[in-house]
């Protein structure tokens, strides 16, 4: 698996979110966005991660970052998820993992012995002129969003 590094050009994208609108990368250009890959909705080491950038989005917002999460999941089960959790971003799903194959997070996993393909847990940082400007791919579901927000604290003068 080989995913996208800094400083490449984030791939456009056009998909649903959980209100069935159709949200493009391209109508965020001028903006930070924070684009975050994740296996599953509702599952507990996802609903950690979204939760935690609930809780971070008013911190986020004044570093100007929108927040996308993307996974495999319809738009009704990332309506419930959103419903559920009170997420405060939006979810997009990818059911067939194009966009996830072109950042390069969607590949083969090893759980509880058995191999498949899946999600990789990474997020990416997209700039204002849409490069990559960092990946995150080591942290625990319960800090990405504190990695993200020291990240952004101290590369970014306010």
């Amino acid at each position: 698996m080989n995913f996208l590094k800094i400083s490449a050009i984030a791939p456009q994208f056009a998909l649903q979110n959980q209100h069935d609108e159709t949200i493009c990368l391209s109508d965020f250009k001028g903006q930070k966005v924070l684009v975050y890959f994740y296996p599953k909705a509702l599952t507990p080491g996802c609903t950690t991660q979204a939760c935690g950038l609930r809780d971070a989005k008013a911190e986020l917002d004044k570093l100007g970052v929108v927040i996308f999460g993307i996974s495999p999941d319809s738009p009704k089960k990332l309506a419930q998820f959103v419903e559920k959790k009170a997420l405060n971003f939006d979810l997009l799903a990818d059911p067939e993992h194009h966009i996830a194959e072109q950042f390069g997070v969607w590949g083969e996993k090893k759980f509880m012995g058995r191999t498949y393909d899946g999600i990789h847990r990474i997020s990416f940082l997209i700039d204002e002129q849409g490069k990559i400007e960092q990946v995150f791919d080591k942290f625990k579901t319960g800090e990405h969003h504190q990695v993200v927000l020291d990240y952004l604290l101290a590369h970014h003068k306010h």
